[in-house]
């Protein structure tokens, strides 16, 4: 798939913008604040409907504006697709060929991006939530199953997290209402952690290989699923539930003691070990870098696989955050195989060689103009 053209009206610095895309690499070259992340950005909310740097919508609006939209032109293998989003002060719609989705499951998929910024290379030594959050971001686009019993667990797990404090500081007495807050919590939380375990597989697969190409074979990268369950019940979702609930149960009086879940796959993390070493303990940053290239890199071959269709890659000022080595793997990886948006204040420096005929546009001050590819 490949985003063909995109329509902005008043999103964050940008009043108007209308312009059509390469279906290969497309590099936004312009001195810092101008607009070029905001441009990538958009793209990341016309896929997913939201925006990848901020929880307020509002953000989005142009300063005076009463609302923002985007618009594009999606080509997949079983055709266009024509996907737009408005957000107001009210609210956000979003819209596929031109009708509403009722639903976002129903929206998400049409479009599905990678987004590849400097600060995902703090993905191995950065906190779990951080890796969570990626994990059930890219998964979410793969699979609508997945994101529905994300979202139904996280709001179960609020429910049982309020009713846990109302019965430690005596608000509420029944705990026949935790009972069933407990079974949905464990069923939920079993679909979600039964596809992460599959999921993770898959990508470790694909992740391996790519870091052994780019140490030229000296480091194996392996991913694990750091998590409560037994390894043996995460076959399936039965197993894994009477798996969580038999933790549930053990743990009850701690959690009315401490009034908040202590139990399921909101406490989840990734491991990544390379050369049987955790590399967020004993790692370099050049190591830690290499694991969070290939665990990115990886995304692409998996989402392909669980989807049938290659992503669009975008690449915020990440190839200067890159040495020379791992800045020529990642752009051998893409070339001729997804369509990509590279942000950049100066082509000087990237191995350009690489890049055959890119699709150069220059951002200034919330306007897009062709630049030329010389």
């Amino acid at each position: 798939m490949y985003l063909q053209h995109l329509t902005l009206r008043d999103y964050r610095n940008y009043q108007s913008v209308d312009t059509d895309f390469s279906p290969q690499i497309n590099v936004l070259i312009g001195a810092n604040a101008q607009g070029k992340t905001n441009l990538l950005e958009s793209v990341y909310a016309l896929a997913l409907a939201r925006s990848h740097r901020t929880n307020n919508d509002r953000d989005l609006i142009r300063f005076g504006s009463e609302f923002a939209r985007v618009d594009g032109t999606v080509v997949r293998s079983t055709g266009p697709v024509k996907l737009g989003l408005v957000v107001s002060k009210q609210g956000k719609r979003a819209r596929i060929n031109g009708r509403d989705a009722p639903r976002l499951s129903q929206y998400l998929g049409k479009l599905n991006v990678i987004l590849f910024a400097p600060e995902d290379l703090n993905l191995v030594k950065g906190s779990p939530a951080l890796r969570r959050r990626f994990i059930d971001m890219e998964f979410g686009q793969m699979s609508a199953k997945y994101l529905y019993n994300l979202a139904q667990y996280k709001v179960t797990l609020k429910q049982r997290n309020a009713y846990l404090k109302q019965l430690k500081y005596g608000q509420a007495r029944d705990t026949v209402y935790l009972d069933v807050l407990t079974e949905q919590l464990a069923q939920f939380g079993a679909a979600v952690a039964v596809a992460r375990a599959e999921l993770l597989a898959n990508m470790g697969q694909f992740a391996g290989v790519i870091h052994h190409d780019i140490t030229r074979g000296g480091e194996e990268l392996q991913l694990r699923y750091e998590t409560q369950i037994d390894d043996q019940a995460l076959q399936s979702e039965e197993a894994t539930t009477k798996d969580l609930l038999a933790q549930y149960q053990q743990a009850r009086p701690r959690e009315l003691d401490q009034g908040t879940t202590l139990v399921g796959p909101h406490r989840d993390d990734i491991e990544f070990i390379v050369n049987d070493r955790n590399v967020a303990v004993y790692g370099s940053q050049g190591q830690q870098r290499t694991a969070a290239l290939a665990v990115k890199l990886a995304e692409i071959d998996l989402m392909k696989q669980e989807t049938g269709e290659y992503p669009v890659l975008l690449l915020d000022d990440v190839l200067s955050e890159l040495d020379d080595s791992r800045q020529t793997h990642l752009l051998k990886a893409i070339q001729d195989k997804v369509q990509t948006f590279l942000t950049t204040t100066s082509l000087d420096g990237i191995a350009r060689e690489i890049i055959q005929a890119p699709n150069v546009l220059r951002v200034q001050a919330g306007t897009l103009e062709a630049a030329g590819n010389d």
